[in-house]
Formats: structure tokens, C-alpha cells, sequence
């Protein structure tokens, strides 16, 4: 408690004067490292300039001096939670394999809530089909999935003396690639729309997957419809969900419930891990996409539907099993 407010802002000025002069020095040179009693010194003033805001915060005639703590107590903040180190080769496979996962376990409430959305739309989009079926035209807007399902698989399991697909397939992996990675990317950053614009993109995503299946079940086809979505969705939908995921994390940053932090603070402090999201959703989509143009759109009698579920269930284990196990032993070993 602050009883005398000028004779305390006079004791602590100076040392508030010296955590800036430390902090500029991170700031002008970027490969400054601090010794042990420099880094002990700066955590301390760091301490005691937070316990200063807190105070100050009690003062509403103080708004400026507020502000001023705000920057520096974000800044020095930064700098001491950054990691610092000399400049190092870029380990993909380490990326890859240790730090992709352990992000993603990280943050699994944000894919927990980016699921649950995605369900929900899927509910509201399979219910409306179920008791209206007039509601396609709307709910699904691609000319192939206007189609009646029965007749769509028939057309699909015509014997055709030649590959109807034949000098596509690289074309349609391009196209593939380039629209799911552009939806997964506008998924992450509408997170800045405080996390409003992930959440209308995971939900309307999730009503037209359920109105895609509740079309087909309803028709008696839901073989083919996993046979023709699980190899490239098994990759695809997670993908989606983490790009979600990404924007979601995003949205907490901005919104900051409960931190002291400033918005920028907060942006760069969850940035790194937003990033290395949406690059993991990238390599994902890419698989997909081949798959999608080189396997998913071939059915019976081409290819068995029991191959193309089996193939799509164990890529299914496989990415589970990455998420949840990849870099477990690298956390133990450091």
C-alpha cells in the first residue's frame, strides 16, 4: 500500500531508470547474453518494478504512470522469458519430430475447443439435413455433392477402358494444396478477430462435413463415403482442426483474460508457437493433398474400399501415435 504516492515514485524511479537501461541493451545488441549477476540483478528489478505496477494500479490518477510500468514490465518480461543462445543450424527433423508435437501437446485445450466447434457445426449441419432436405441446395454448394449419392457412386464405379484422371493428378494435387492451406491459413489468422473468425470458420467447416455424411447415410453409402474421405481426411480434418488450434491461441493473446502483459507481450510470446502449428498443418495438407488426387478419387473396382478404409485407418494411427508420443524421450533426456 502506497501512503505517500510522490515519495514513492521517487524512491523507485531510479530503479525503474535502471531496467530500462538494461533492457536497452538486449535491444541495441541482439547477441548480448548477461553474466549470472547481471541476469539475477535483472530478474530482481524486474520483480520489483511488477510489484511497483501492481501498486500504482490502485491509483486511477495515474494513468500515464501506469502505461509507462505496463511497457517496461512487458518488456522486461520478454526479454527474460526469451531463449538465447548462439546462432545455430536449423534441425528440421528435430523440429519435425520434438518440437511440432510438443507444441501441439502444449496447447491441447485449444484443439480440445477447436474439435468440440467443429462437432457442433457438424450437429447443427447433419440435423438440418435429417429433417429437411431441402436444405442441401444450401448446406452443400459443390456441384459433385449436389448430386443423389446412389447415383454419384454409380456413376463412379462405372468400368471405364481408361483413366479418366489420366494427366490430372498433378494438377489436382496443386489445386488441392493450394485451397485447403489457404482455408487452414485464414482459420489461424482470423484469430485475430479475438478468436470470433476461427470459431465461425471451424463451425461452418463442421456443417457441411455433417451434411456431407448425414447425405450419404441417409442414401445407403456409407462405405463409400469412408472409403473416399478416410485417406486423405485422415490428415486433412486434424489439419484443419490444428489450424483452428493456431487461431484459437491466437485469440487468447489478443483478449488476454487475467495477464498483466501487453498486447504485444502477448503476441510475441505466443507467436513462435502459432508458427510452428500452421507450418506442421502445411507438411500435413501437402500429404493430403497427394493423396486426395492420387488415391482418394479412385474407387471399386479400381481399388477395394476395404484397402483405401484400411490404408486411411492406419494413417489415422500412425498421426495419432506422432501427436502423442513423438519427442516424449527428448523432454525426459533435457
Amino acid at each position: 500500500m502506497i501512503i505517500d504516492l510522490q515519495r514513492f515514485i521517487r524512491e523507485e524511479r531510479s530503479y525503474w531508470t535502471e531496467l530500462e537501461n538494461v533492457l536497452k541493451k538486449f535491444e541495441d545488441d541482439s547477441t548480448y547474453e548477461p553474466d549470472l549477476t547481471s541476469a539475477r540483478r535483472l530478474h530482481y528489478l524486474y520483480e520489483r518494478a511488477s510489484t511497483d505496477l501492481a501498486k500504482i494500479k490502485t491509483f486511477a490518477s495515474e494513468p500515464d504512470l501506469t502505461r509507462y510500468l505496463e511497457s517496461v514490465v512487458s518488456r522486461a518480461y520478454g526479454h527474460i522469458h526469451e531463449v538465447r543462445g548462439r546462432p545455430h543450424r536449423f534441425a528440421p527433423l528435430f523440429w519435425l519430430f520434438v518440437t511440432l508435437p510438443r507444441t501441439f501437446r502444449r496447447h491441447r485445450w485449444a484443439f480440445r475447443v477447436s474439435t468440440a466447434i467443429t462437432l457442433a457445426g457438424m450437429l447443427l449441419g447433419g440435423g438440418a439435413l435429417t429433417f429437411d432436405s431441402n436444405a442441401k441446395s444450401v448446406l452443400l454448394p459443390y456441384a459433385h455433392l449436389q448430386m443423389d449419392p446412389s447415383e454419384r457412386v454409380r456413376i463412379e464405379e462405372m468400368p471405364r477402358e481408361f483413366d479418366p484422371r489420366a494427366g490430372q493428378k498433378a494438377t489436382g494435387t496443386s489445386f488441392y494444396i493450394t485451397n485447403n492451406v489457404r482455408v487452414s491459413i485464414f482459420a489461424m489468422a482470423a484469430g485475430f478477430s479475438w478468436g470470433i473468425g476461427t470459431i465461425l470458420i471451424l463451425f461452418m467447416n463442421g456443417v457441411l462435413l455433417g451434411a456431407v455424411t448425414i447425405d450419404y447415410l441417409l442414401a445407403g453409402e456409407g462405405v463409400f463415403l469412408v472409403a473416399w474421405l478416410l485417406p486423405h481426411g485422415a490428415f486433412e480434418i486434424p489439419a484443419i482442426l490444428i489450424a483452428g488450434q493456431a487461431g484459437l491461441l491466437l485469440g487468447r493473446a489478443m483478449i488476454g483474460w487475467g495477464s498483466r502483459i501487453s498486447l504485444r507481450g502477448r503476441l510475441r510470446e505466443v507467436t513462435p508457437d502459432v508458427v510452428t502449428l500452421i507450418f506442421g498443418v502445411a507438411i500435413m495438407l501437402v500429404w493430403a493433398a497427394i493423396i486426395e488426387a492420387w488415391f482418394s478419387q479412385y474407387h471399386e473396382p479400381v481399388i477395394a474400399y476395404w484397402v483405401k478404409i484400411a490404408f486411411g485407418c492406419v494413417e489415422l494411427l500412425l498421426l495419432l501415435l506422432f501427436f502423442t508420443l513423438a519427442g516424449r524421450r527428448a523432454v525426459a533426456e533435457s
